[in-house]
């Protein structure tokens, strides 16, 4: 599956066959908390909260090429995603984009 960010694919042409997305809300755990907590007193990236939003994206990013192959898209264009706070110490993750095939 060709994913892209812009609205074509070089030297090809496109059938758009609609929106497609894949979501995920991934929670901090207690351990993530109190590390976070004690890298906030000295600064620096929070290398598991970093992981936790990569996974996140990973999840979102399959479920949305799963809804274009079902729809039997060959790419996904326009692709983007988008992070929201749901309550405290969950986050959602969205990816989404336009399924196309080639003509």
């Amino acid at each position: 599956m060709v994913l892209v960010s812009t609205d074509y694919i070089a030297g090809k042409d496109l059938a758009m066959l609609g929106l497609v997305k894949g979501s995920t809300v991934q929670c901090k755990n207690f351990g993530r908390d109190i590390g976070a907590g004690f890298k906030n007193l000295v600064g620096g990236e929070l290398k598991a909260y970093t992981q936790m939003m990569d996974e996140a994206r990973e999840i979102a990013t399959k479920r949305m090429i799963d809804e274009a192959e079902a729809m039997g898209a060959d790419a996904v264009v326009n692709l983007r995603y988008a992070t929201s706070a749901i309550i405290q110490g969950a986050a959602e993750v969205i990816v989404y984009g336009t399924a196309v095939r080639y003509v």
